[in-house]
């Protein structure tokens, strides 16, 4: 069994997003798409926007571009437009974005230690019927 970690108290009558103390780093780092255009930036380095578009399957031109300028103003990435004939732009993860690196491995290797655990609980939950 995994050691106990306390977590920061919260006054219970809060509203849920203010109750939990992670809520917007959650927020802001593990929203839909952002952790694999950050994992890019952070292991390849500066990307253009159609070079990200490949690099992570399955993601639209649409959305691709609301994370990057969500990550933009939070911080995270940086966004350099260089005005040439044809014009190029750049991303690159920012020293806030590397900052996260610890979390990323931290929850890489937590599921490398327990998702075979989670897979063995939901086929439980699911039964054979599943």
């Amino acid at each position: 069994m995994a050691s106990k970690t306390s977590w920061p108290a919260t006054d219970a009558t809060t509203a849920p997003e203010l109750a939990c103390p992670i809520f917007p780093v959650i927020d802001v780092v593990f929203s839909r798409w952002t952790t694999p255009i950050l994992w890019s930036l952070h292991t390849f380095g500066r990307h253009r926007f159609v070079e990200l578009e490949r690099r992570i399957e399955g993601i639209s031109p649409k959305v691709l571009t609301q994370r990057l300028r969500q990550l933009e103003r939070d911080g995270l990435v940086v966004r350099t437009y260089h005005p040439e004939v044809p014009p190029r732009v750049e991303y690159e993860i920012t020293e806030l974005g590397h900052s996260l690196a610890p979390l990323f491995a931290y929850v890489a290797e937590w599921g490398t230690a327990n998702l075979e655990q989670v897979e063995r609980a939901r086929r439980r939950y699911d039964g054979p019927a599943a």
